[in-house]
């Protein structure tokens, strides 16, 4: 492990994770990973109740950015004393309804993404158990947020998380960035040669909603199709 993403959900983590595969450092687990592939969710909640599965869950990883694995960052830093950390921090305001319009929607809202969430819990009891991660991990009482989830209270969290971290990790072992500061001072912080071209952008709440939405969606059809060959089976 050679780097360890510190920075909230939101912070431009999509956008994260494929510069540093570009740069050579990848591959780089995000959560993105553990949507894709939910049987990894059991390894989490394990970490959540004090396991240290680390070179299981990242093994043929080189870095981690968003969560699951900014949560644990404090851990990971010291289970890899060599890695640098990297802290991606956000406007507050545009931070706040990022994460509103994505993760606090598909927990609490009533968007059609929060719908056919609850809906594919119904069927999907891994998908039931991605959500208790989540809310483990974004609502629990260990979380950053576990003081409330209005907007002004979201934001003075997260500021109070990001300052926490600045506190947590040595400096010369860590840097604070903003995806809009470009290559430059990532490759100086990492030692690495800086690109031609300009940082890969991936929209991130677009990802977010898709992926819950088409995962969803392929559920529930799948769903529906073996009800159905049950019942002609029945017939």
């Amino acid at each position: 492990m050679h780097v360890i993403g510190a920075g909230l959900p939101r912070t431009g983590t999509l956008t994260q994770k494929l510069a540093l595969e570009q740069l050579g450092l990848g591959p780089c687990y995000h959560w993105v990973n553990l949507i894709a592939d939910l049987d990894q969710v059991e390894l989490w909640h394990r970490a959540l109740d004090g396991e240290e599965l680390w070179d299981g869950i990242f093994r043929g990883h080189q870095s981690t950015v968003d969560w699951p694995g900014g949560f644990f960052h404090l851990e990971l830093a010291d289970a890899y004393p060599e890695a640098k950390v990297l802290l991606s921090v956000r406007d507050p305001e545009a931070w706040e309804r990022s994460y509103r319009e994505t993760i606090w929607d598909m927990c609490f809202g009533t968007s059609l993404i929060s719908h056919l969430s609850a809906a594919r819990a119904e069927i999907d009891p891994r998908w039931r158990r991605y959500l208790l991660l989540v809310d483990r991990m974004l609502w629990g009482e260990r979380s950053p947020f576990a003081r409330g989830r209005e907007p002004g209270e979201l934001m003075e969290q997260m500021v109070a998380y990001n300052e926490h971290v600045k506190r947590s990790i040595p400096p010369d072992r860590l840097l604070v960035w903003q995806v809009g500061e470009g290559w430059k001072p990532l490759c100086e912080f990492l030692e690495v040669p800086v690109p031609d071209g300009p940082l890969p952008h991936e929209n991130d709440r677009e990802t977010f909603r898709s992926r819950v939405a088409d995962g969803a969606i392929a559920a529930l059809r799948s769903w529906q199709e073996q009800r159905d060959t049950r019942s002609g089976s029945d017939a």
